[in-house]
């Protein structure tokens, strides 16, 4: 409990919140692939079409949309994409962007999606910039999906239904891969190597980030609860790693006020939209549950596509109000810092600005980054090329250095 108030010193006057939901610990284990548990949907169904009825951004088969929002979602009448809960069979991860779109069949509803969707998705629910659709898809199949296919699993390890060769080339563990796009330090998931569970809702971390937002999830109630997260892990958790790739979380804390609102960052991020894209409800007793994640009625996606420097710029943002350093935990109390990283990264910490860091994000994909404190998450070359062909389009006269 001292931990635990250490990074939250107001948790112990928490009406209906069990603090020691977060002080769980296990011995250190080695990521297992869950296929053996992973809800298997026999009768699997594409995302659902766009046509000219119901365009909204316009993206389709992977190609630009407009890039112009400010548009209902789902259409009056476009019952194909009104939101429909998944079944047991069904799979959903530790992204609640990715869920609730699921949930309303922009992704295929059953969690097995691909490439051409991912893009398609992103820009006509959320309008996000095609630069930054195509970079996440990019990430998402190369990290924990498959090349050939360009399918990805947004939760579990379903490598039968994802990869051409079924397992003869390793598992493809799905979106809940730890260390790869999934790490630690989640805003609302546990730490893989405290509970083996770093992919379920957690009610009392999501009461945390509540009471640290105070109804106004910005980005400086975002920074401050990122930072209290980070110190809860490195405290907790004797297997803490934050790596390059955390800068991606930033990323992703920064969807709760520029893509979660209605309209965008002209909207407001408060708890009931919030919730209601994060599946959250009372449980009656001070406390949140979980229910299916879901776009809130009567919801307009944002205006302006969001791009890869504008989330570059969201993640130098949210960083520097609470610097903190890169590296990782040799046991409890045992932290040793990154040394550089790129032109971002230096000394452990984040030097660069938004531009080095959209940067960063083609490196992901691209180069060998590491994974742990003792290791390097090596990819294959054929995994190189083929996120260097979706990357180099869209990176074009980034002034990043590409792949050639």
């Amino acid at each position: 409990m001292a931990q635990v108030t250490a990074a939250f010193p107001w948790v112990a006057n928490m009406p209906g919140v069990d603090s020691s939901l977060l002080g769980r610990r296990s011995a250190p284990m080695k990521r297992q692939s869950d296929q053996a548990t992973c809800p298997f949907n026999t009768n699997h169904q594409g995302a659902a079409p766009y046509n000219s009825k119901y365009p909204y951004t316009g993206a389709q088969n992977g190609l630009a949309g407009t890039q112009k929002g400010g548009i209902l979602v789902p259409a009056k009448g476009d019952t194909a994409h009104a939101f429909t809960a998944p079944g047991a069979n069904d799979i959903r991860g530790p992204c609640p962007g990715l869920n609730a779109a699921a949930n309303h069949n922009f992704l295929s509803h059953d969690g097995i999606t691909t490439f051409v969707e991912l893009v398609d998705a992103q820009q006509n629910l959320y309008n996000v910039g095609y630069d930054l659709a195509v970079t996440l898809a990019t990430l998402g199949v190369a990290l924990d999906g498959d090349v050939i296919t360009g399918k990805l699993s947004i939760g579990c390890d379903a490598t039968s239904r994802t990869s051409a060769t079924g397992d003869l080339l390793g598992d493809e563990l799905g979106l809940n891969g730890h260390n790869k796009f999934e790490g630690d330090t989640s805003l609302t998931r546990d730490d893989y190597y405290l509970t083996g569970d770093d992919h379920t809702f957690n009610g009392t971390l999501f009461g945390y980030m509540d009471a640290t937002c105070q109804d106004n999830f910005d980005r400086n109630g975002l920074a401050l609860y990122r930072s209290q997260r980070y110190a809860q892990s490195k405290a907790e958790n004797g297997n803490f790693y934050y790596g390059p790739k955390a800068l991606l979380l930033y990323g992703a804390a920064s969807f709760l006020y520029e893509l979660f609102p209605s309209l965008g960052p002209a909207g407001a991020p408060n708890l009931a939209t919030i919730a209601s894209f994060f599946g959250a409800v009372s449980d009656g007793h001070g406390g949140w549950a979980h229910v299916p994640e879901q776009i809130p009625a009567n919801w307009y996606n944002r205006v302006s596509a969001y791009t890869n420097l504008d989330v570059g710029n969201e993640i130098v943002a949210q960083y520097l109000e609470y610097p903190v350093l890169f590296g990782g935990n040799a046991g409890v109390g045992n932290f040793d810092a990154l040394g550089s990283f790129g032109a971002a990264i230096s000394g452990g910490k984040l030097t660069g600005n938004g531009a080095a860091v959209k940067c960063l994000l083609y490196q992901f994909a691209t180069e060998n980054v590491p994974s742990s404190l003792s290791g390097v998450l090596t990819l294959p070359v054929e995994v190189v090329e083929w996120a260097a062909g979706k990357l180099n389009p869209v990176f074009a006269g980034s002034g990043c250095p590409v792949v050639a």
